[in-house]
């Protein structure tokens, strides 16, 4: 198998590839700039000739504008990359005939959910740009399965944090501030509540769903194996740092926030269909981290 990897140069989309290589998998590993084939997935003269001139069998389409703050400011971009750009790589999906193209959606299409833990039948409630194109993906996305026949596969994934994250993230923030002894402020008592899991378990995942032909047609919750507030996520990152940072439990910065974020997966279809384990736990993912923030600082 040779799979084609949009989004490469992110934090999941790095792991990904590493874990692919150890794996024996070969990736054609793809982004704006930074690898062998490079390109914009809005140009399609790159994505119908560059990209449909190399070889692989299968997809993994990540690339997106993630910052919720970005979208919010340039919904048009964000709808253009994250929309347009799909819509592109699923034509290019079906014109190669892949044996599979999986895409990431996102936890958020599901808004603040009412009832936990989700389900992937509980229903959307996208409140911002980035939530509202990761819908329109899945739409499209599935329209291509019913008209076309083409084998797609979904996940929607909460908090991924690991190697390659970007300094502003909460995981890493979280590391250096304890690695300097400094305090970590927790808005809301830190009583927001996920599902992190490290980005080699999204790995893991993508490649299973890759080699299942269960996965095809449908779409997967995704996210680590027990739900976790901010407030002991701070703490286990301050305990296996063995820091002396003191938290400072913040009221909410706005009324919006005074009622806590509680949102986490089941995962009771990826195991049943799929038999996914993951391959980390939380503690060894985040011991990973604090070994990578180390060698960056």
């Amino acid at each position: 198998m040779k799979v084609l990897v949009t989004g490469a140069s992110g934090m999941v989309g790095q792991n990904l590839v590493a874990y692919m290589k150890e794996k024996g998998v070969d990736t054609v590993p793809t982004d704006l700039s930074g690898w062998e084939v490079s390109g914009d997935l809005l140009d399609k003269d790159f994505v119908f000739g560059k990209l449909a001139s190399v070889d692989f069998d299968a997809i993994i389409h990540m690339a997106a504008i993630t910052e919720i703050k970005k979208t919010v400011e340039d919904p048009k971009l964000a709808f253009e990359v994250n929309c347009m750009g799909s819509l592109n790589m699923l034509e290019l999906a079906r014109r190669k005939n892949v044996s599979r193209i999986l895409a990431t959606s996102s936890a958020n299409v599901y808004g603040a959910p009412k009832v936990n833990p989700v389900t992937e039948e509980s229903p959307f409630d996208p409140r911002v740009p980035y939530d509202y194109t990761k819908v329109v993906l899945e739409n499209m996305a599935m329209s291509f399965y019913k008209t076309k026949g083409l084998p797609v596969s979904l996940t929607r994934s909460w908090l991924l944090f690991g190697e390659y994250d970007q300094p502003t993230r909460a995981m890493i923030r979280f590391i250096r501030a304890c690695l300097a002894d400094e305090p970590l402020t927790l808005f809301n008592g830190g009583k927001d509540t996920t599902a992190p899991t490290h980005a080699v378990n999204f790995a893991k995942l993508a490649l299973t769903i890759l080699r299942n032909e269960k996965a095809v047609g449908r779409a997967y919750n995704f996210g680590g194996e027990r739900p976790v507030t901010i407030r002991e996520l701070a703490e286990k990152v301050k305990e296996l740092t063995g820091s002396k940072s003191q938290l400072n439990l913040a009221p909410p910065r706005t009324q919006l926030e005074a009622e806590p974020q509680i949102s986490y997966p089941s995962l009771e279809r990826v195991k049943s269909e799929l038999g996914y384990a993951p391959e980390l736990t939380l503690e060894q993912g985040i011991r990973r981290t604090i070994d990578w923030v180390k060698k960056q600082d």
